[in-house]
């Protein structure tokens, strides 16, 4: 049979090791939030530029990133998505870059900068 002195060590021990638990599960999530974040970033780069070296339209590219990123945040404007050039010749590599900040979820830390990044050879 257990005495009260026994289940109050219990108790502190949780409330010592609780903090640490909930940094290590907060953590998790938040490695996994970028994690995802950092993958859809580069595959909204890679439908932009490919979008720019099939069309040559520099506009259509940014929308087709802008609408391929747009799970990570809809705020991502023209000034985010940098393009190496405007007119893509065919046999040239064209580059597309979106720039975004992650914010967290916790607010522990962060902003994280995140770049998504495509390159294609122009002409399809």
């Amino acid at each position: 049979m257990r005495n009260d002195s026994e289940r109050g060590a219990a108790a502190v021990e949780f409330a010592i090791l609780l903090p640490l638990l909930l940094m290590l599960v907060l953590g998790t999530i938040e490695f996994g939030r970028a994690y995802n974040a950092q993958i859809t970033l580069t595959n909204a780069a890679r439908d932009g530029v490919r979008v720019m070296a099939i069309a040559n339209d520099p506009t259509a590219a940014k929308t087709a990133a802008k609408n391929a990123a747009a799970s990570v945040s809809t705020s991502i404007s023209d000034a985010d998505i940098t393009l190496s050039t405007n007119v893509c010749s065919t046999g040239n590599q064209v580059t597309l870059s979106i720039n975004h900040n992650l914010s967290t979820i916790t607010g522990i830390a962060g902003p994280f900068p995140m770049t998504g990044k495509g390159v294609m050879l122009c002409g399809g």
